[in-house]
């Protein structure tokens, strides 16, 4: 048995199963854990969720700021023109289904006994992994119990800071952008979520979220994608472990196989 982490599909399907293929998957003793995102910029999204929530117990999914916005989207359908290839899912049949499933999804997994947590973007410099924990907690409860007043609030990028004194919509937009949109901060956390450059060319003051000096959450080995940018390259800071590689403008979609940390990947087909 082994368990994989994957990066950001993007409605990659065909590369999926291929990597799948490569790492000879075995629904009926492996598991897969994704980074989110599986949906948004590729044209197999839909087949690609259906695909990903035919998997059951097999396969673990963190929601990612796509997700999110599908959810979103869902209230707010005079939008979905810009958005066409997120259309077919909220126009398809098992509509409901999908979403419902979605709502019910976690924003971070823990293995205590492997050692890993997976987010889609990242956990906050100054945020424990129990403080981690409880905070993905909250907005998971207000997406399951209130998911009307919670998406209707959840875009924006501000506030761009960390308050425990943080209540209602605030709390739980902030708490969201940090765990599907983070890339950049300040050595204080201050997010910034208009910057999703390559290293090197962010604003002065800010860095990675993994680079901020005295992280505290550097005692847990931290599974993340979103960044495209980054190509997965974060070998130079030991215990993280970017999985976007880029799959849907055309490089890869990465695996990592969690026992050895061995990766894999298969390159974007040229359609």
């Amino acid at each position: 048995m082994s368990t994989y982490a994957i990066g950001d599909a993007h409605g990659c399907l065909p590369e999926l199963k291929e990597l799948l293929e490569a790492i000879a998957f075995n629904p009926n003793h492996d598991k897969l854990w994704f980074t989110g995102d599986i949906i948004g910029t590729g044209v197999h999204s839909l087949e690609t969720l259906r695909f990903v929530k035919s998997l059951n117990d097999s396969a673990i999914l963190v929601l990612g700021n796509h997700e999110i916005f599908l959810l979103y989207l869902q209230y707010h359908h005079k939008l979905l023109e810009n958005f066409s290839l997120l259309k077919p899912i909220l126009n398809a049949p098992d509509s409901s289904e999908l979403l419902f499933w979605l709502r019910h999804l976690p924003l971070l997994h823990h293995d205590s006994n492997l050692g890993f947590v997976i987010v889609h973007a990242g956990i906050l410099p100054i945020w424990t992994l129990k403080e981690a924990k409880t905070y993905a907690n909250e907005v998971e409860f207000a997406l399951q119990n209130n998911s009307f007043d919670f998406l209707n609030n959840v875009e924006g990028t501000k506030p761009d800071s960390w308050d425990e004194n943080l209540t209602g919509c605030l709390r739980l937009r902030f708490i969201t952008n940090v765990f599907t949109r983070m890339r950049f901060c300040d050595a204080k956390s201050r997010l910034n979520l208009t910057c999703s450059t390559e290293l090197g060319k962010q604003p002065p003051g800010y860095m990675p979220w993994f680079k901020v000096p005295d992280r505290k959450n550097k005692d847990v080995k931290i599974i993340f994608g979103h960044w495209a940018a980054l190509l997965g390259n974060t070998a130079s800071e030991p215990s993280v472990y970017g999985l976007d590689t880029g799959c849907v403008y055309g490089n890869k979609l990465t695996a990592l196989r969690l026992d050895d940390e061995k990766i894999f990947s298969v390159k974007k087909h040229v359609v």
